[in-house]
C-alpha cells in the first residue's frame, strides 16, 4: 500500500493534439483546490472510539466504498481491528486512545453507513472467509450492478485480492488471484465467490497482476484497473493494467477482456498501460476517477517519496497514454502521532458515495490510510494499538479543473 497526501495544487502539461483520441470533452485536468474533509474523518473516529461495543470496527486499512440503491453506503476494509478502545492516557502515559495488545484482527470487514452519513453497524467479520490455510482475501473495489446483463435485479459485486503468506520481501503476502464476491440486496449476504484471474502460473510474483484496486464506467463497460507489486529492492514503482467487463458480468470470468497494448481480448497477454519502472508508475493501490471525458488517476509517488506524497496522471482513455506524473502534495497525519519517519500514508481511494449532489462538478472525495512504518508487522501492530488514530482512514476533498 502506498502514499496519499492532501494539500497543494497539481500541475499538468498540456497534451499533444493526437492524444485527445477524438474526445472533445477530454482536457488536461489539475487539482484547483484541496481541503480536509473533516466530516467522514470524524465519523470514523467517533464510531471507532465508541466503547459500548466489543465486536465492531475500531480501525482498518484498504478503504473502499459503494453506495447501495437504498441510499446506504457499504464500507469495505482489509486488515481490521475489532474489540474495544480505551480512553487516554495509554499504558505509556501518552494522550492517545488505545487498544489492548491482544485485540482481535481480521483480514477483512464491512461497515454500513446510514443515508444520513452515520456509521451504524459492522457486519459479522471476516465477511469473506479465508480460501485456504495461510491465504486470505482483501476486498477492493465494489459496484452495484445487475445480477445478469440487462436484468432488473441488482446485487453488489466486490472484487477480492487473494494473497498467500510468505516471507520478505513479500511481507504482505504473495499475489494469488483476483476473485469476485456477490452480495445480495438489501441484506448484504455473501452468496458466492468466483475466481476470475488466477495468477499462480506466473512464476515471478512481481509480475502477477491483481485487478480491482479501482473501477470506472462508460456506457457499455466497467473498466477494472489493477497492478503488479513492485519491490523496493528492484523497482521504485509498480505497473498499472486494465481489463473491461460488460455491465452485469463482473462475476463471470469468461466475460473479462484484457488490454494487450493494441486491442482487447480474452486470450491475450495483458500489457501495462502505465509504468516505466522508474519515475512513472503506481502503487499496489491506486484510484481512477472520471471528470467529463478525462480519466484522472491518483497514486503514491515513485520511490521513497511514495511513503508521504501522492501524484496524479490524466488520460483520454483507460488504456492511455497517461500524462504525468503531476506535482505531488503531502499527506496530513494524525497530530502528535509519531515522528514522520515512522508513519506513512497510503492507498488513495475515491469515494463518489460522499460527493452527494455535488457529484459531476469536478469535486472528488479521497481517503487515504495511515500506518506505522516498520518492516516487522508485530512492531507496527504494537504501535497502532497504542494510538488508535494511526490505523483509520482520513479524507480530503479535491476540486478538479482544466489545466491552463
Amino acid at each position: 500500500m502506498l502514499a496519499l497526501a492532501c494539500a497543494a495544487v497539481l500541475l499538468v502539461a498540456l497534451p499533444e493534439e493526437d492524444d485527445r483520441e477524438g474526445d472533445a470533452a477530454c482536457r488536461p485536468r489539475t487539482v484547483a483546490s484541496t481541503a480536509a474533509a473533516d466530516g467522514p474523518t470524524g465519523e470514523f473516529a467517533r464510531y471507532g472510539d465508541d466503547m459500548t461495543r466489543t465486536d465492531d470496527w475500531t480501525g482498518g486499512d484498504g478503504t473502499h466504498s459503494v453506495r447501495l440503491p437504498d441510499g446506504r453506503v457499504l464500507w469495505l476494509f482489509s486488515d481490521t481491528f475489532l474489540g474495544q478502545v480505551h480512553a487516554p492516557p495509554n499504558p505509556a502515559g501518552q494522550p492517545h486512545a488505545w487498544r489492548d495488545t491482544n485485540t482481535p484482527m481480521v483480514r477483512n470487514s464491512a461497515v454500513v453507513m446510514s443515508r444520513s452519513g452515520a456509521l451504524r453497524r459492522t457486519l459479522a467479520a471476516p465477511l469473506f472467509p479465508d480460501p485456504a490455510p495461510q491465504q486470505w482475501r482483501w476486498p477492493v473495489a465494489a459496484r452495484v450492478e445487475p445480477r445478469t446483463p440487462g436484468g432488473d435485479e441488482q446485487v453488489v459485486r466486490v472484487l477480492l485480492w487473494n494473497r498467500m503468506a510468505s516471507q520478505g520481501p513479500w511481507i504482505y503476502g504473495v499475489p494469488v488471484a483476483t476473485e469476485v464476491a456477490t452480495l445480495s440486496l438489501p441484506d448484504l449476504r455473501v452468496e458466492g465467490i468466483t475466481k476470475v484471474s488466477d495468477q499462480q502460473s506466473v512464476g515471478d510474483p512481481g509480475k502477477r497482476v491483481l485487478y480491482g484496486t479501482t473501477t470506472a464506467d462508460d456506457e457499455d463497460w466497467t473498466y477494472v484497473f489493477g497492478g503488479t507489486d513492485a519491490q523496493a529492492t528492484s523497482r521504485p514503482s509498480s505497473d498499472a493494467y486494465v481489463a473491461r467487463v460488460p455491465h452485469g458480468s463482473l462475476g463471470d470470468g469468461s466475460a473479462w477482456e484484457y488490454w494487450d497494448g493494441e486491442e482487447w481480448g480474452q486470450d491475450v497477454t495483458p500489457r501495462a498501460v502505465l509504468g516505466d519502472g522508474r519515475r512513472k508508475g503506481v502503487g499496489s493501490a491506486f484510484t481512477v476517477v472520471r471528470d467529463d471525458g478525462t480519466y484522472v488517476l491518483f497514486t503514491m509517488a515513485a520511490g521513497t517519496e511514495g511513503l508521504t506524497t501522492v501524484t496524479s496522471y490524466w488520460s483520454c482513455s483507460p488504456t492511455g497514454p497517461w500524462h504525468g506524473p503531476a506535482k505531488a502534495f503531502e499527506a496530513a497525519l494524525p497530530e502528535d502521532s509519531a515522528p514522520r519517519q515512522d508513519t506513512a500514508a497510503y492507498n488513495p481511494q475515491a469515494h463518489p458515495a460522499l460527493e452527494g449532489d455535488k457529484a459531476g462538478d469536478g469535486r472528488v472525495v479521497l481517503s487515504y490510510d495511515v500506518n506505522w512504518l516498520d518492516a516487522t508487522p508485530a512492531t507496527a501492530q504494537a504501535n497502532v494499538t497504542r494510538n488508535v488514530s494511526l490505523y483509520r482512514p482520513r479524507f480530503v476533498s479535491l476540486r478538479l479543473a482544466a489545466a491552463r
